[in-house]
């Protein structure tokens, strides 16, 4: 698969809650970040083009990271069930900022 990113990725880790358009909520867990990107590992199958609602838990922070955005890849088959790619709506330039930080 071709990587288009023009944000640089960083492999870490957070806990993640998520609400589609359609209601279904879910937990998931982020594998890398980037300031337009997301890479989420879950149970739950998404399909491409699904609309999300994001919030990430962030270490020492009393507030969770809220975003937005549209999964453009899945893959099953993983053991902790499907990777997930997700595209932001909008970059994430102080929101990066705070994971990075974290």
């Amino acid at each position: 698969m071709t990587d288009h990113r023009i944000f640089e990725r960083f492999r870490k880790e957070f806990p993640a809650r998520f609400i589609g358009l359609d209601g279904r909520e879910g937990v998931a867990q982020t594998f890398d970040v980037s300031a337009k990107g997301l890479g989420l590992s879950t149970r739950q199958e998404l399909k491409p083009r699904s609309a999300l609602e994001i919030w990430l838990d962030v270490p020492n922070s009393t507030e969770p990271l809220y975003t937005r955005g549209q999964v453009v890849w899945a893959r099953s088959g993983e053991k902790e069930g499907y990777r997930i790619g997700i595209e932001l709506e909008k970059a994430e330039l102080m929101g990066i900022s705070r994971l990075l930080r974290a």
